[in-house]
């Protein structure tokens, strides 16, 4: 009987990590779904939806990925991902949006009610802030989202006007999903 698992791991970021764990991972059995890894400040996120042979690799997986050098003092939490492993309509992208600018506390709150509006489900998010010229922080959000095509125009034209009245830059493209869905 085949088990799938959520694995979730933080912990200060170091060169190799992702190497690291996915090779262990690879060498339990384990084969990677949906994944993502993250930088976070000086720290990072990885998380994975994982598939492995047999149920009892979850009771020792924790134990085995603490054993890892650059995982020492990371911590573990390891779930059965009790869902679909397979997206739905909802969540597949459509559309890659790049907002950027000066600090707007709130945007996120903005844009993501502008999505609700127009039945757009956020499939990826990322924020970050690097520093502009002069040493002024620029900070960046992109988007990576599932439109209806029959409301992709007016919520692509809704997020940039609310981009612009912050003063911030927009742009977007389909995703190359979208393009090639024929």
């Amino acid at each position: 009987m085949s088990k799938t698992a959520l694995i979730s791991v933080t912990g200060e970021d170091r060169l190799g990590l992702i190497s690291e764990l996915a090779a262990r991972i690879f060498d339990l059995g384990g084969d990677l779904g949906d994944t993502t890894f993250a930088v976070l400040g000086s720290g990072f996120e990885f998380s994975a939806v994982v598939e492995f042979p047999d149920q009892s690799v979850l009771d020792d997986i924790g134990l085995e990925l603490r054993t890892l050098p650059l995982l020492s003092e990371a911590t573990f939490d390891i779930q059965p991902f009790r869902y679909d492993t397979a997206h739905g309509d909802s969540g597949r992208i459509t559309h890659r949006i790049r907002i950027s600018g000066g600090d707007q506390p709130g945007l996120v709150a903005r844009l993501s009610e502008v999505f609700v509006n127009f039945d757009a489900n956020v499939v990826r998010m990322n924020c970050e802030s690097t520093e502009g010229q002069g040493g002024q922080s620029n900070y960046i959000t992109r988007f990576a989202v599932s439109i209806p095509a029959e409301r992709a125009a007016a919520c692509l034209a809704a997020v940039g006007n609310t981009a612009g009245q912050l003063e911030l830059t927009c742009t977007w493209d389909e995703a190359w999903e979208a393009r090639n869905k024929n």
